[in-house]
């Protein structure tokens, strides 16, 4: 059966990595994981949002990591998506965890690039052991040496890199980590190259998948297959 990750919750139904978002996607048990961002504020809180600069999910101006988080508390993360999410805030990443403690799994994408954050690695594995939830997570990140912390830090949490294309030595550079993920935009996908990764002991990611044929088409690559989606309901409707 494939797994059905949300992408930054239920993001086609409630504003993207909010609690709405989060919420609607735990409640829908055939709904398995779902997909997030984590950034840090300026004074060192872990906080889940995608874009490095405010403006398009959240009524502020400027980068994430230039506000406090009483200040980004203040914005509203959730007037963009529908009137009826208005003052809907950008969560913690604690907050988070409480929410789907028990209940879920999470694929948390750590959004830094260099030494954007330093102390998010540490600060992000802390939270997860704070709640026990290093079996219910996986960490990824773009950034190659953010995940190669994180398996510094604690080598037992399943870790993945993200790529847009399908760069050479894929094995390479996830061994290099210590990574045992592989999140890849779905179109450099081939039932092939995912059949070689999978039988291997390589989980894949398949993101962002929003169409249903292109659904169906990869749902037959592999059963094991991870399909990232803000549609959720439109990948369960296939899987009936």
């Amino acid at each position: 059966m494939n797994i059905c990750m949300a992408h930054r919750g239920w993001s086609g139904r409630a504003p993207e990595n909010t609690r709405s978002a989060i919420r609607l996607a735990l409640a829908e048990s055939r709904i398995h994981s779902i997909e997030l961002d984590v950034q840090l504020t300026k004074d060192g809180v872990p906080v889940v949002i995608h874009d490095f600069v405010l403006g398009r999910t959240a009524n502020g101006s400027g980068p994430v990591g230039s506000h406090t988080y009483a200040e980004l508390r203040q914005l509203d993360a959730g007037s963009w998506f529908g009137a009826e999410f208005r003052g809907e805030c950008i969560p913690s990443f604690e907050e988070v965890l409480q929410e789907v403690k028990g209940r879920g799994r999470l694929n948390i994408e750590l959004k830094t690039v260099a030494d954007l954050y330093p102390g998010l690695e540490e600060k992000v594995v802390q939270l997860i052991h704070h709640y026990g939830m290093q079996h219910d997570v996986y960490v990824t990140s773009f950034d190659h040496d953010a995940i190669k912390r994180v398996n510094e830090i604690d080598s037992s949490l399943r870790t993945g890199l993200i790529f847009e294309g399908k760069p050479t030595l894929l094995r390479e550079q996830l061994s290099r980590v210590g990574a045992s993920l592989l999140s890849m935009s779905y179109m450099y996908l081939t039932k092939e190259f995912v059949v070689e990764m999978i039988e291997s002991g390589i989980l894949i990611v398949a993101w962002t998948v929003d169409d249903p044929k292109v659904m169906q088409h990869l749902m037959g690559f592999h059963p094991d297959l991870q399909i990232c989606t803000n549609h959720p309901d439109r990948m369960l409707g296939l899987m009936r």
